[in-house]
């Protein structure tokens, strides 16, 4: 696998602190600013629906760019809008620097994944896309948990300065890239960017992206509320990160895996989703059920990226990525926005899992055959 692979996963590790992270400052940020938590939440919201917007829209102005230059660019937008909500003192200001990142966040993913088939052998983009997609399962396990401590103890202004930085050395590192002296592989006099968003009249595309977007929502579905299954267990306390870093740890054995998931690996995981659903009444069976779900929903969803990413390719070689990080995060909105209307209260908070189950097995139903 090049280097320049992992290089592009620490950059999508950053990214993916900063999306989390913000979760669990909602108090301090809305203190700081002087909003309503409500308000503040805003933040998050906002970042996931720019990440949607975000990815067709640049992807067609990058297209009409070098990559090196594309990749670059967004991480230093990326960068800069760190270091302006770490300075700002408004909160208007604050949720403008949140859409700039978002939007910059996206590009940079659309135009990674679009670049892994020109990286690596045809037979390898399976493996690369997991290699890639595994930043965002260890900012769960990792960046955000830090993200959040520092946050605590520092400000959360003291974050935001911490993605910034380690968004700079991304920046660093992509840039001395051996690999980004190659000529970029697609035909510069291809037509305009917008007539490639016809692959999706494709039956077999639309039939893989529509099941890349359940699979994604069933995963964020449940992800939403695994926190509140903790809570109404034990209350507050220590067994909430500990049940998402369960499911982050298990998320990052499952993109590492994702390469070499089974057909079946989808009909296990409707299977995984209903398990959960009985084992969470304790928290034995709540952590197991983290770390198998988020394994088998991580390793199923990174198989489906790739699948868009290398179906996609052959007609729409700009736009492969845009649509494969449109695909997860419309499923980042989709889920949680469902399961929202089953989840009544604390005490109520498994039945997420059934809307997990439910995603997962339409999903089944559409996925075509390898």
């Amino acid at each position: 696998m090049p280097p320049l692979i992992f290089v592009l996963a620490g950059a999508v590790f950053a990214q993916g602190t900063s999306e989390f992270v913000l979760s669990g400052l909602l108090p301090q940020i809305a203190a700081g600013t002087g909003v309503s938590l409500g308000s503040a939440g805003l933040l998050t919201s906002l970042f996931a629906a720019g990440m949607v917007v975000g990815a067709p829209v640049l992807a067609m102005v990058a297209g009409a760019l070098p990559r090196r230059g594309a990749l670059l660019g967004f991480l230093g937008l990326f960068c800069a809008a760190h270091v302006a909500g770490a300075l700002t003192a408004g909160f208007p200001l604050l949720l403008g620097t949140r859409t700039l990142a978002a939007f910059a966040n996206a590009g940079f993913l659309a135009v990674a994944l679009a670049s892994l088939p020109s990286l690596v052998p045809a037979e390898a983009v399976g493996r690369a896309t997991s290699v890639l997609l595994s930043g965002v399962t260890l900012a769960c396990i990792v960046g955000v948990p830090a993200g959040t401590l520092l946050g605590q103890h520092a400000g959360w202004r003291a974050a935001f300065w911490a993605i910034a930085a380690v968004t700079a050395a991304a920046i660093l590192a992509l840039a001395t890239q051996p690999e980004f002296t190659k000529p970029d592989t697609i035909n510069p006099d291809a037509g305009p960017v917008y007539r490639e968003w016809r692959v999706l009249a494709q039956r077999r595309l639309a039939a893989v992206v529509a099941a890349g977007i359940l699979v994604n929502g069933g995963t964020f579905a449940a992800f939403t509320y695994l926190g509140t299954m903790a809570s109404a267990l034990t209350g507050p306390g220590p067994w909430i990160p500990v049940t998402l870093a369960a499911f982050g740890a298990g998320s990052f054995a499952g993109v590492t895996l994702g390469a070499r998931i089974p057909d079946t690996g989808i009909a296990i995981l409707i299977i995984v989703w209903v398990a959960a659903f009985f084992a969470v009444p304790s928290i034995p069976g709540l952590l197991v059920s983290a770390i198998v779900t988020g394994a088998m929903a991580f390793g199923v969803g990174s198989t489906l990226i790739a699948a868009i990413v290398t179906t996609a390719t052959r007609h729409a070689p700009r736009i492969a990525g845009a649509i494969a990080t449109t695909a997860f995060n419309l499923g980042a909105v989709l889920g949680p926005a469902v399961a929202g209307l089953m989840v009544t209260d604390a005490a109520h908070a498994r039945s997420a899992f059934w809307v997990s189950a439910a995603f997962t097995a339409i999903a089944a139903l559409l996925r075509p055959k390898r």
